[in-house]
């Protein structure tokens, strides 16, 4: 059975899922995570800008998910502006920084793009 994500980008823009409580919004986001790799339909990419990067961080409620996902070959993207914004330079603890072209391309170059 071939994989329905395969050339699929998912992009974060916060640092959770939903709207609402942070604390529920970062649970809901890890659980997405997790079950996005326990179901084997891995998306091609990862795409993390604005608050998003702030889950690459060392201190990440889904980090560990967002290794494993690396781990099966998930490219993690975050936006360079975003990550200096929010000064995690040396916090970033998984994925690549790239630039907003790299995430444009990204986009472009995906038959289907899911914004969480």
């Amino acid at each position: 059975m071939s994989n329905p994500y395969a050339n699929t980008a998912i992009v974060v823009g916060n640092d959770g899922m939903g709207h609402g409580d942070i604390t529920l919004r970062r649970k809901v986001v890890t659980t997405y995570f997790r079950a996005l790799l326990e179901s084997g339909n891995l998306p091609k990419i990862i795409l993390f800008y604005t608050q998003g990067v702030q889950l690459l961080a060392g201190n990440s409620p889904c980090l560990t998910e967002l290794r494993a996902l690396a781990d099966a070959g998930v490219q993690l993207l975050g936006c360079r502006t975003c990550v200096e914004f929010f000064k995690l330079g040396d916090s970033v603890a998984v994925g690549e920084i790239g630039n907003m072209l790299d995430v444009i391309e990204a986009q472009g170059a995906a038959e289907k793009v899911i914004t969480l």
